[in-house]
């Protein structure tokens, strides 16, 4: 408007005008000079009033009618060239709007001439436009004759007129509206009052109507007249009209002005009294319409359909229903019915179309639908509309496929009109066919069963874009190609689905959030807004249940019609996008269904989702049986007609994608799935994944068809149960194509999301999954029964999946999950499924456990309780692969989750422990693994009260026998716990004596007595018994190995952390643990199987030490036995203070002796080692002056470790602690000394019985001689003997006699006791060493202590000095008469066989040398005796004649004595003795307690001096003259020690010497010498001794007797006498033999005969010669004359010797005396 408002623009406007009059007035000069004036007057018109006024513009309107006046005269005169420049200028005046009404009237009127005439037609229509749309001037008849000009123009012969004029009619119709339109606008504020309209009785009654609106009023009211072929009433000169144009006018009015109807009265009226019946007339030729009937039965011919009228009366019912269906309900009502039946199969083609496109803008239209519900379906005596449109839209589509067989040739004629190919079907389905065959792009079509329809696209989704609604030119029905109609109708179905679906959830949406903020405000505290808040509520709850109302019927109403229309087209798709479409208006229908609650028909799309999926006839009886409940008939009625479901054709021509087996019990062949059974997997998958929240029980449907889908795809579970590609084992027959192979990782990745999204499910949906899972999973076991084929272990897995998920909510399903997968699937005799399902649950245990739980597990011990829960109830399964599994995760746990398991500790210890012997290597192997990882991680952290549990798992692993390393890593495992024990004792005794005090309080709360195992032994000392009764089970485990480890980890354990103990602990250490294991041991081993075990499993070589099960637990006793004389020996502190410690000794006394006594040597000599062991015990009292020292005892004190005094230790714990500190700790335990030394006595005296005991059995001699006797061995006679030693120094207080006895007997024995000649090699070195066995050194020993202490004992002890003597002197005779033992046949050791004695022949027996054993003796005797020499006993018992007798015997023997160095000892100790002994004889001689020593010495010499023994032939001279010497030192000691003393000794005695001496002194050669006697070297210095001691003898001035004379006279003349028959008998040999030398014999006789006379006669010289008897001189002096004649000899020897003979006969060359008598005196 400003644009022609500006002075410019007003300017211009005036020249213009100006110069369009000049030229007017130039044109009409000639020919119209009126006209031209008329422009000429006007110019000065224009001017004037430019130059008056200052508003020119309104000036101008004013006077318009003058200034247009030369105008309209110029288009009078119908000159063309002057109409033009008129209109022109005429137009220019009305763009500036300065035309008035009067002028407008004018123009109009001059243009109508105009039209009469017929010229400018282009010119007018542009003109009456100008003027109708620049202003609002025209009214009323000038309108409406403005109107009728062009709807004349619109009819002319010229085309261009005619369009032009029809579009310039259809912008002026629109004007008139607008113009309404906007008068209604300016006066939207005034309130008017409606004014009731009287019926139809004046049509033109429309006073009430504003200018502008009467005229629209006015112009529509004509319109309906027009197009119902009456008169119009205000279009006055219409001359003719079509139908068609009428249509699309009043179309184009009720679409574009819907409010004007809505909001004026007069405007609703005609729509209802005059649009829609005549609407209801034009239609009916259509209606009465039939295709192909016969027309002989009706008699009046049928008006056929038009297609320009109809199609655009359902354009105008579109219009109506859509903008005023509110105002005509009823009306609508019919028409949507009429729609519905134009679809019917027996309408034309067209006809149909047009119906499907009219539906489908309904169909778009989703609140439109609503109201038809609300309206028609649910209203009682209603139409149901709604049901009745989708249902049509299916019939039509089912139709579609049909080929009508009872079809008269007529028809097909007729169909062939409308239809350019000659058959519904037939031939595009076959070229569609070639194609595909050809491989040239498929055209995307619906086949089925035979009929093919191709799919074309024919409107964006969501618009209802039509194709024949819009042929507005069209006056022939087109030629509808083929699938068009089916097209539109599938986007129909799909565009209703989607309206319908999206605007309920937005509105439940909306609900929803509605209702969650009223709750919200409702809740509020403010008082005073109670009221209304509730009023609120409660219409909101109304308004809820009235929508939910609508809701539900909308649904109600359509699905079976829908899902019967989209399963069929779901069947006979062959084009993907289509298949998309259709599959996802059946998935957003399931989840309204699913929202809305509608089971049924949620379940009836998910079923045919899932049959889609399928392989067609599939037996899956989870779908048949749904569909059949759900759809009793499988049809449905549709208008009274019924219409069968039509089943999924089976030859379908769809791409095979993949062939697998069927899920059964007996698969039968294989099935194919093709991609659309993909595709509908794939949307199956989406529908659980998105809204799983509303499946509800149809999770069951859904589930059981992805597992077949799954299982014929070859999908296997991964870990954490998601589905990876795996080739089944059994199912060679899968084939997959590449197409199906990339989708298999998305299918699997969208299951595994699926499962993944179940965290998003409310509680109720998510259990409904959970037993879907559950049930399938039973069918699925129920088909794996029985067969060892692959099960389908999709349930299991994606239990699995759903669980761990859903950690954060667990508790809610833990329980139905593991129940599940613990009673049914772990049980499950099938081996993969069992697998699965222990890999599920242990997964979702070990997931539990890590998960981050709000409050967290440490806080929650409920829930981690439930958690690990069916980890224990695996225990009772027996398979062992579950186990196994159990026992991994297990494993895994402890390595991730041990340090925080808290009070889940017994359950996790309790799977360990319920691991039986019977359940295989691995198992136990894995079992293990766990224990000993929780021994050396996780002690620390577990409670206390559960490390007994610990004890008794490893334990029981020690029992376990199927593999020895574990059980003896156990034991090292118990070991590792003691030290754990140990090193955090006190810890561990806070908590567990707190945890007791609560359990006793709870206990005395019910009432009920405490009950757990050494009850009165407080806590901590119960967790050490355990672990001891559990290493003392062990140490009678059947298994060698296994006994000795434990063995001796319980002793080390007992010994290194025994203090620990409370005092009164250790009795029950003793006699529950200790001696019970001892009498265990003891019953074992003595009835042990003796049978010879060949080998050790395996290769094992078997020592012989160890081949019988015999020795075996030998060793094992040997073990305990030491071990427990170990603990008394450490402990004995400990043990004394305790009331029956004496019982106890006598005990372990009784197990001592038994052991010492079996028929073992092994067990026998390791029981004297125990018993030594105890014997060596320093008693505490004696040592408690110097308390820092530890106890004198031979085992070694372990070792400090570092004092490990952690911060809450009072003091550092040590391993052993002093024994100033261990008395410290026990008070009480420091009795009186004198009951102390009494009890030691006791003790000691037992000790001694039981060592009297043992020692009398052992050495006892066997009764009867056979191969197996059994004789005690060296070894343990020595440490027998060698105890006693120890045990004397504490008994030697009461020692008595008998005492001795005992001893005697048993050393004797022993020594007596024979060596097998296999063992001698290593007893003895060899024969020629003389070496004392050990045995025989302990003997010794023993005796050597007994005598050092009567040395130093009392008085009385010394009476047992001859016993001892006694007993060494029965040992010295051994050396030459070794001792019997008992019967048994022994060799002596010098011949006994060496070579290796063959096996189980009897080993020979072979005495000892006891040679140096005796001759030790012997020494002994010799050294106590000469510190006892005096002693009283010794005298009176006759000691030193004991003496002499038994060394009588070897010194007879002298040579024959087993060894020469026997003799030799012998001598020296009998002059040593004697030595000693005579001076105490001669002493005692007046007593007589020496009388009958002195013949036994005189007989002792004798036998010794003259032995009747031959040397040995290889004695060499020195040896000789040796053995000489020690004759001679014999003699010497008789001249020393017995002859000078001879008046103390008795007579004969002497008299024996003497004649003894004489003997020795010269060897008179008698002549009984035999050859062998002369060989017998002359003992010359022995003679000359003899000689020599007989002469001192005889002369020595001490005789006091007369008797003693007469002996010595005696012995000389006998000496003299032999002297001269020696010299003799040798002149006459020598004369004899002449030149031949004498043997050297008698040579050396001789030297000694001439050698004695001449000392003869030395000695006798020196001796007083009163001493000298004459006769004896005169004996002397006779020799003389032979000695001469001795002369002659021819041997240098004799010869110096006879000169020393005669040189002495000096003497007695002196003056004879007075009186001679022939030389005698």
């Amino acid at each position: 408007m400003s644009g022609t408002n500006s002075p410019e623009a007003v300017k211009k406007l005036l020249e213009n005008m100006q110069s369009d009059l000049r030229a007017l007035s130039l044109e009409c000069k000639k020919k119209f000079p009126p006209v031209k004036e008329a422009a000429e007057s006007g110019i000065i018109k224009v001017k004037t009033i430019a130059a008056r006024s200052t508003e020119v513009l309104t000036a101008l309107k004013e006077n318009s009618s003058e200034v247009v006046q030369p105008f309209l005269m110029g288009c009078g005169t119908k000159e063309p060239k002057i109409t033009q420049l008129c209109l022109a200028a005429i137009q220019r005046l009305m763009s500036h709007e300065v035309v008035s009404e009067t002028a407008a009237g004018n123009i109009i009127n001059m243009l109508w001439q105009l039209m009469e005439n017929s010229l400018e037609e282009l010119k007018l229509l542009q003109t009456v436009l100008v003027l109708l749309t620049t202003n609002t001037v025209v009214h009323d008849e000038a309108l409406s004759k403005a109107i009728v000009l062009c709807f004349r123009l619109h009819f002319t012969k010229d085309n261009i007129t005619n369009n032009t004029a029809a579009a310039t009619v259809r912008q002026v119709v629109t004007v008139v509206f607008e113009r309404m339109v906007a008068e209604d606008e300016r006066h939207k504020d005034v309130v008017e009052q409606p004014v009731l309209v009287q019926g139809n009785s004046n049509r033109r009654s429309v006073s009430t109507l504003k200018p502008c609106a009467k005229d629209a009023y006015m112009l529509f009211q004509d319109l309906c007249q027009l197009v119902n072929a009456d008169a119009p009433y205000w279009l006055v000169g219409m001359t003719e009209m079509t139908r068609t144009f009428g249509l699309e006018l009043l179309e184009s009015v009720l679409n574009d002005f819907p409010q004007v109807f809505l909001q004026h009265q007069e405007f609703s009226f005609l729509l209802k009294e005059r649009v829609c019946p005549l609407v209801i007339k034009l239609f009916s030729p259509n209606i009465k319409f039939r295709q192909g009937s016969c027309t002989s039965s009706s008699p009046a011919p049928v008006e056929k359909p038009y297609f320009p009228i109809c199609m655009r009366l359902l354009r105008v019912v579109s219009v109506l229903i859509k903008q005023f269906y509110s105002l005509l309900v009823t009306e609508c009502e019919i028409f949507l019915s009429l729609l519905v039946k134009f679809l019917d199969a027996d309408k034309p083609q067209w006809l149909r179309a047009v119906a499907v496109e009219s539906i489908h803008r309904l169909c778009v239209q989703p609140q439109l639908l609503r109201s038809f519900c609300q309206s028609y379906d649910m209203k009682q005596h209603s139409t149901k509309v709604f049901r009745d449109i989708v249902n049509a839209l299916g019939s039509f589509i089912q139709s579609l496929f049909l080929v009508p067989t009872t079809g008269t040739p007529s028809t097909t004629t007729n169909q062939a009109g409308n239809n350019n190919s000659g058959g519904p079907a037939s031939a595009p389905a076959n070229s569609g066919m070639l194609g595909m065959g050809g491989g040239v792009t498929v055209l995307p079509a619906f086949e089925y069963r035979g009929t093919w329809i191709p799919i074309l696209t024919v409107t964006v989704q969501g618009s209802a874009k039509a194709t024949y609604l819009e042929m507005l030119d069209k006056v022939e029905p087109p030629t509808i190609p083929e699938g068009y109609a089916m097209s539109v109708a599938f986007h129909c179905l799909l565009d209703l689905v989607r309206g319908i679906t999206t605007m309920i959830e937005g509105e439940l949406g909306q609900v929803e959030t509605e209702s969650q903020t009223t709750t919200e405000t409702a809740s509020s505290p403010a008082q005073s807004l109670e009221q209304q808040d509730f009023q609120s509520v409660s219409d909101q709850m109304d308004k809820e249940t009235v929508s939910r109302a609508v809701w539900e019927e909308m649904v109600n109403a359509c699905w079976c019609g829908l899902l019967a229309a989209l399963s069929l087209l779901l069947d006979a798709s062959t084009d993907e996008a289509a298949t998309e479409n259709i599959l996802k208006a059946e998935l957003t229908m399931a989840a309204l269904c699913g929202r809305l609650g509608l089971v049924t028909s949620r379940d009836a799309f998910i079923t045919a989702i899932c049959k889609g999926s399928l392989p067609p006839h599939y037996a899956l009886t989870v779908l048949n049986t749904t569909t059949a409940a759900t759809f009793s008939s499988k049809s449905y009625s549709i208008q009274g007609q019924n219409v069968q479901m039509i089943s999924p054709s089976s030859e379908s021509h769809q791409q095979v994608v993949a062939v697998g087996q069927p899920l059964a019990v007996q698969p039968q062949g294989t099935v194919m799935l093709t991609s659309k059974n993909i595709q509908c997997m794939r949307t199956l998958l989406n529908l659980a994944h998105c809204h799983g929240a509303v499946l509800g029980t149809s999770w069951q449907l859904v589930l059981a068809t992805l597992q077949h889908l799954v299982w014929i795809l070859g999908l296997k579970p991964g870990s954490g149960g998601a589905l990876k590609p795996g080739r089944a084992v059994e199912g060679p027959s899968t084939v997959l194509t590449t197409a199906v192979m990339t989708d298999l990782p998305v299918i699997s990745n969208i299951l595994s999301r699926l499962f993944e999204s179940s965290q998003y499910l409310d509680d109720v949906s998510l259990h409904h999954l959970i037993n879907a899972l559950c049930s399938l999973s039973l069918e699925a076991m129920d088909m794996a029964y029985g067969n060892n084929k692959e099960p389908s272990l999709f349930a299991v897995a994606k239990l699995l999946e759903t669980g761990l998920v859903n950690m954060h909510r667990i508790e809610i399903l833990w329980r139905p999950l593991t129940g599940h997968l613990l009673e049914k699937v772990c049980q499950h005799p099938n081996s993969r499924m069992r697998e699965w399902g222990a890999e599920a649950l242990t997964s979702l245990i070990k997931a539990g456990l890590t998960f981050n739980h709000d409050p967290p597990l440490s806080q929650n011990q409920r829930l981690q309780l439930l958690l690990l829960n069916p980890l224990k109830e695996l225990s009772s399964i027996i398979h062992p692969d579950i186990r196994l599994k159990q026992l991994e995760c297990v494993l895994q746990i402890l390595q991730s989750q041990g340090d925080s398991l808290g009070p889940g500790w017994p359950l996790v210890l309790g799977v360990m422990g319920a691991i039986r012997n019977d359940q295989g290597e691995s198992l136990i192997r894995t079992a293990f693994q766990c224990l000993q990882l929780v021994v050396t991680d996780f002690l620390p952290t577990m409670p206390c009260t559960c490390l007994q549990i610990v004890v008794d798992v490893a334990g029981s692993f020690g029992l376990h026998n199927q593999e020895l390393n574990i059980s003896l890593t156990s034991i090292g495992l118990l070991w590792n716990i003691s030290d754990y024990f140990f090193q955090r004792g006190e810890t561990i005794e806070k908590e567990l004596n707190r945890e007791e005090a609560a359990q006793q309080k709870q206990a005395e709360e019910k009432g009920v007595v405490l009950n757990r195992p050494f009850h009165p032994a407080p806590p901590f000392d119960c967790l050490w018994l355990c672990l001891y009764a559990k290493l003392g089970e062990l140490c009678v485990d059947p298994r060698p190995a296994v006994r000795k480890s434990a063995g001796q980890t319980l002793f080390s354990t007992i010994g290194a952390h025994g203090t620990l103990l409370q005092h009164s602990t250790w009795h029950t250490v003793i006699w529950k643990v200790l001696f019970h294991l001892l009498d265990r041991v003891r019953e074992a081993s003595t009835t042990a199987d003796k049978e010879k075990i060949e080998s050790g499993g395996g290769n094992i070589l078997i020592h012989h030490s160890r081949d019988t099960a015999e020795k075996q637990w030998a060793e094992t006793w040997v073990l305990t036995l030491a071990g427990v004389a170990r603990i008394f020996n450490t402990r004995r502190y400990l043990l004394q203070p305790l009331g029956d410690f004496p019982k106890a000794w006598d005990v372990l006394l009784d197990h001592i002796q038994s052991a010492a006594l079996s028929k073992n040597n092994e067990v026998s000599l390791a029981a004297l080692k125990s018993f030594q062991e105890i014997l060596q015990i320093v008693s505490p009292m004696r040592d408690s002056d110097k308390p820092e020292t530890p106890p004198a005892v031979n085992v070694p004190v372990p070792v400090l470790i570092g004092p490990m005094s952690t911060p809450g230790l009072s003091r550092p714990f040590m391993r052993t602690d002093s024994i100033g500190e261990r008395l410290a700790r026990y008070p009480g335990s420091e009795p009186s000394i004198v009951t102390d030394e009494i009890e030691d006595l006791n003790l000691w005296w037992a000790a001694w019985n039981t060592w009297y005991r043992i020692g009398s059995e052992s050495t006892k001699p066997p009764l009867t001689c056979d191969k197996l006797t059994f004789i005690p061995s060296q070894p343990f006679l020595t440490a027998l003997i060698q105890i006693f030693p120890a045990l004397y120094q504490h008994i030697k207080t009461g020692f008595s006699m008998d005492d001795l006895q005992k001893l005697g007997i048993i050393l004797h024995s022993a020594v007596s006791v024979p060596i097998s000649s296999d063992a001698s090699p290593f007893i003895l070195p060899s024969y020629t060493e003389a070496v004392l066995t050990s045995l025989q050194e302990a003997v010794l020993t023993a005796l050597d202590v007994l005598q050092k202490a009567i040395c130093i004992g009392p008085e009385n002890m010394q009476i047992m000095y001859p016993a001892i003597f006694d007993q060494l002197l029965a040992f010295v005779e051994f050396s030459c008469k070794p001792p019997q033992y008992g019967q048994l046949e022994t060799k002596h050791i010098a011949n006994a066989k060496y070579n290796q004695i063959q096996l189980f022949a009897p080993a020979e027996w072979v005495a000892l040398n006891y040679v140096p054993f005796a001759e030790r003796s012997l020494e002994v005797v010799v050294d106590l005796y000469q510190k006892t020499a005096c002693h009283k006993a010794v005298v009176n018992e006759k000691v030193l004649q004991n003496v002499i007798t038994t060394l009588r015997i070897p010194l007879s023997l002298k040579y024959a004595c087993p060894s020469e160095t026997t003799w030799k000892l012998a001598v020296s100790s009998l002059l040593k003795v004697l030595s000693i002994g005579l001076p105490v004889a001669r002493q005692h001689a007046s007593s007589g307690k020496f009388d009958s020593m002195w013949p036994e010495l005189a007989n002792t010499f004798e036998d010794f001096l003259f032995t009747k023994s031959i040397p040995p032939d290889n004695l060499s001279i020195q040896e000789f003259q040796r053995n000489e010497n020690i004759d001679v030192e014999v003699v010497q000691l008789i001249s020393t020690e017995i002859l000078p003393y001879a008046n103390f000794i008795p007579k004969d005695f002497v008299g024996q010497i003497m004649t003894m001496l004489n003997k020795g002194s010269i060897h008179s050669q008698s002549s009984s010498f035999t050859e062998a006697e002369i060989d017998i070297r002359m003992r010359e210095e022995f003679s000359k001794m003899c000689f020599e001691t007989l002469l001192q003898f005889s002369f020595s001035n001490k005789v006091t007797t007369p008797q003693e004379g007469y002996i010595s006279r005696m012995a000389l003349s006998v000496l003299l006498k032999r002297s001269q028959d020696v010299l003799h008998r040798y002149i006459e040999d020598e004369r004899l033999s002449g030149k031949c030398p004498l043997p050297r014999q008698q040579v050396t006789e001789i030297i000694f005969v001439l050698k004695a006379v001449s000392t003869l006669i030395d000695s006798l010289k020196k001796t007083q010669p009163e001493n000298v008897d004459g006769n004896t001189w005169a004996q002397v002096i006779a020799l003389y004359p032979t000695l001469v004649e001795c002369i002659t000899c021819s041997s240098p020897e004799i010869c110096s010797a006879l000169k020393e003979a005669l040189v002495p006969f000096k003497d007695f060359m002196h003056p004879p005396a007075s009186k001679v008598q022939n030389g005698e005196s």
